[in-house]
């Protein structure tokens, strides 16, 4: 049988535990594990848990019995209607980046998709190689040689950084925004139907985004955060003609600062 440890060999080892205790909660040692991007991850890891939680217990229901009620030809028709307003919103910034090809072709998308694709509804343009060019007022500002400045997560919005924040804010306040054209509908009860509509797409949108973090991230937190800064960083590097870092658009889930920070179970 063991025998009780003596009262000084008890008090040595409460004495080890308190020392590494606060050894790893010193601000030092906390500061070597942590991303200098973000400052305010203790913050920013509560907001994420938030929106996780209102996800699960209100938006992701609604949005898998919409998936799963309506035919993917009518969910395509809707996503493509949403994505051709979110290209005028793209051609306007590439206009302000002074990214004259850029600002004709996406206006040329509007156009043709507006007028043979039905609306918007269906991406002609695409099918005729006339991609997506992703843009917003973020990106804008880091062109014009803004810094990120601290990644923050947004209640209802997600990822973000003190500059793209600003800027969805800033510009939702403002009324220059992709859901500008939503709110200002007249009618009431359309409105609400129709941004209610344009959420719930969104959150589709991210649904296999969401099941590929499950599979391959220990911490989601981290990854979302890391796979964001890292994309936006490589999309203002491309609009200023910098091609110093690799394209992460086509490796990682598109986090775009507008969308809902929504996770999947």
């Amino acid at each position: 049988m063991l025998k009780q440890a003596s009262s000084p060999s008890r008090l040595r080892l409460a004495a080890s535990a308190l020392l590494v205790a606060g050894c790893l909660g010193s601000p030092a040692a906390l500061a070597q594990h942590s991303n200098p991007d973000d400052p305010l991850e203790n913050m920013n890891r509560a907001i994420f848990s938030l929106n996780d939680k209102v996800d699960r217990a209100l938006i992701k229901p609604v949005t898998l019995a919409y998936t799963e009620l309506t035919p993917k030809p009518v969910r395509s028709c809707i996503g493509n209607i949403f994505g051709n307003l979110r290209d005028v919103w793209s051609a306007a910034n590439s206009f302000l980046q002074a990214q004259g090809h850029d600002f004709f072709n996406t206006l040329g998308r509007v156009l043709f998709n507006s007028t043979m694709g039905l609306g918007g509804c269906i991406d002609v343009a695409s099918r005729n190689g006339a991609h997506k060019i992703p843009n917003d007022l973020g990106i804008t500002l880091g062109v014009w040689g803004l810094k990120p400045g601290p990644y923050l997560v947004l209640p209802g919005l997600g990822p973000s950084t003190l500059r793209d924040g600003t800027a969805t804010v800033g510009g939702f306040a403002a009324g220059i925004s992709p859901t500008t054209p939503l709110f200002a509908i007249d009618n009431v009860a359309l409105r609400n139907t129709v941004i209610g509509l344009y959420a719930v797409n969104v959150r589709a949108d991210l649904l296999s985004a969401d099941r590929t973090v499950d599979d391959i991230a220990l911490d989601r937190y981290s990854f979302v955060r890391d796979a964001y800064l890292q994309r936006r960083q490589s999309q203002v590097n491309r609009r200023r003609g910098d091609d110093s870092l690799p394209d992460y658009d086509d490796d990682l889930p598109d986090y775009e600062d507008d969308l809902p920070d929504y996770n999947e179970d």
